[in-house]
């Protein structure tokens, strides 16, 4: 019986992967034809091309189709599909037409409000300082349960959309994170969650060949919203309700990366004066470029840091704090040491070049060339 239910999960995560993978070059042929495409328009951008945007919709179409198929939709899992998509609805409109940005947030806040009415709530978690005081279980008031919930989804919405602003980066950090998540619930023996986070796995790596440099296709709001979405939804409906398995700092691991850099550019908004609304070129991936690395190389150390949060959640759950923070000390110290020495075995000036060279256009290289 357990054997089988695996079974149920692989064949989730494959076939949402062989379905966006297939589905993405159609997606960009509609991107094309509905004129999403991103122009760069500002020294924050970083390509250079005009690229079509919605991939999300294949990273969608992959998804949905896999739970439909494998999963079993009672009303909390119609909740989070009616939830997609109205998320997914909002980001195809943004990709094509720049939706408002307080008409986006009233979006988010539906589609959160429709799963929390399907009882997708924080209702409870684990004390982490339960051996020091209080009790072991944090139960919350109903209606804080809701504000809380409906803040953390969106929240981590547009956490990863603020994330998405290299080749691959966004997508391939949610597809990390998935794998950890699918992990956890796979540990609590929640088969639903399960399912449904591999769904979200396969989707996500199917997109990504598409989209790591030099990407053919972004996800757009579509698909960073709709990652983020189903991704909060998961951390909530697989491991802050099983609280006697996982501790409430797993989920914050696991998504470390998009809401520590969210946090930070908050923070550094209002102290130098500027809107928390306001766009600025100051979030991790665009100080690892201006230190002179390439966007591959950009993306491979957040893709590494993003594991190493991953696996310390997943120490953490198994075995306690204790490891898990001498897990992630150990190789965060090994992660800071390796990036120093390579800024200090090339020269700054040769990486700025390649930077360059990695976002010409066709006709700017052979004019180069010439």
């Amino acid at each position: 019986m357990i054997f089988s239910n695996q079974i149920y999960v692989l064949l989730a995560l494959v076939v949402a992967f062989l379905i966006s993978f297939s589905a993405t070059p159609m997606v960009i042929s509609l991107a094309h034809k509905v004129n999403a495409i991103d122009v760069p328009k500002d020294a924050r951008r970083v390509h250079k091309k005009p690229t079509p945007l919605m991939g999300g919709l294949a990273i969608f179409y992959g998804f949905v189709i896999s739970v439909v198929c494998f999963a079993t939709i009672d009303k909390e899992v119609l909740g989070i599909l009616i939830g997609c998509v109205i998320i997914v609805t909002t980001g195809v409109i943004d990709d094509i037409t720049d939706m408002k940005p307080i008409i986006k947030l009233l979006c988010q806040i539906l589609a959160a409000s429709v799963v929390v009415c399907c009882g997708v709530r924080i209702e409870h978690f684990a004390n982490p300082f339960a051996n020091w005081f209080g009790n072991h279980y944090i139960v919350l008031d109903y209606w804080v349960s809701c504000a809380i919930t409906i803040i953390w989804i969106v929240g981590i919405c547009n956490a990863v959309n603020l994330l998405d602003g290299l080749d691959g980066l966004a997508v391939g950090v949610s597809s990390i994170a998935s794998i950890a998540l699918l992990t956890l619930t796979l540990i609590s023996e929640n088969l639903n969650v399960a399912i449904i986070t591999a769904a979200v796995a396969g989707a996500g790596f199917g997109f990504l060949p598409y989209n790591f440099n030099p990407a053919k296709i972004f996800m757009g709001d579509t698909g960073a919203l709709f990652l983020g979405f189903i991704l909060a939804c998961i951390s909530i409906q697989g491991m802050l309700k099983m609280s006697a398995v996982i501790t409430f700092a797993a989920p914050v691991l696991i998504l470390g990366l998009p809401i520590f850099d969210t946090v930070f550019a908050i923070l550094r908004r209002v102290l130098t004066g500027h809107s928390p609304m306001q766009a600025d070129r100051g979030h991790l991936h665009h100080r690892l470029l201006d230190m002179g690395f390439s966007q591959r190389r950009v993306v491979a150390i957040l893709y590494t840091l993003t594991a190493v949060l991953c696996m310390t959640a997943v120490v953490i759950s198994i075995r306690g704090y204790t490891r898990g923070l001498i897990l992630i000390c150990s190789v965060l110290l090994i992660i800071l040491v390796s990036i120093k020495v390579m800024g200090e075995l090339h020269d700054p000036g040769e990486y700025i070049n390649y930077n360059a060279d990695e976002q010409l256009t066709e006709e700017e290289d052979d004019e180069r060339k010439n």
